[in-house]
């Protein structure tokens, strides 16, 4: 199971997109509302989520994805449940997925340290140790996969797809949604 965890003021596209294209691939992923199960965007959207932090299974856990949105970056960074999620999840060798300002978030937990990566423009000082692929859509470091911003929703989303299935299926679903690279 994916789990996208959304605190207030979470990037829309930096969640939703991403989410869109795992499930059309077949993937389980669960919204998973970090101080309840309304959460509001950025701009205003309101999203009811598939579970709460509380309600995560760990057992079934291949992966956690942050978005950004400085809102919902705040609303996770103050969650000691959500930090200590991404960190157990990162101590099992799950997937972590995070993009635009929430690689900050890894950053701060150290998971980033010497790996490349990749965040919102401005934002790279506070990527403290880690080597930033500055103007790189998406970068992958072992278990670790970051996007720059918001313009990068399709091609995170489907890196996202090809390691948690494979190749021709993140194809598949390129096609199928028409997005060209």
């Amino acid at each position: 199971m994916v789990y996208v965890l959304l605190g207030e003021g979470f990037e829309e596209s930096e969640a939703i997109v991403p989410v869109d294209l795992l499930r059309r691939a077949g993937v389980e992923v669960a919204l998973t509302g970090v101080t309840g199960e309304r959460v509001t965007s950025s701009h205003g959207i309101t999203v009811v989520c598939d579970r709460t932090l509380r309600e995560v299974d760990e057992e079934d856990l291949t992966m956690v994805m942050l978005p950004g949105g400085l809102g919902g970056v705040e609303a996770i960074q103050a969650s000691e449940a959500a930090l200590g999620l991404v960190q157990r999840a990162a101590d099992r060798g799950a997937y972590i997925a995070a993009i635009c300002a929430a690689p900050t978030v890894l950053a701060r937990l150290g998971l980033l340290d010497r790996r490349q990566a990749v965040c919102y423009p401005g934002m790279e000082d506070q990527m403290l140790s880690a080597v930033v692929q500055r103007g790189a859509p998406v970068v992958v470091d072992g278990h670790i996969v970051t996007g720059e911003a918001a313009g990068s929703a399709f091609a995170f989303g489907l890196k996202l797809v090809e390691l948690l299935t494979d190749a021709e299926t993140a194809q598949r679903v390129c096609q199928a949604v028409h997005y060209h690279p």
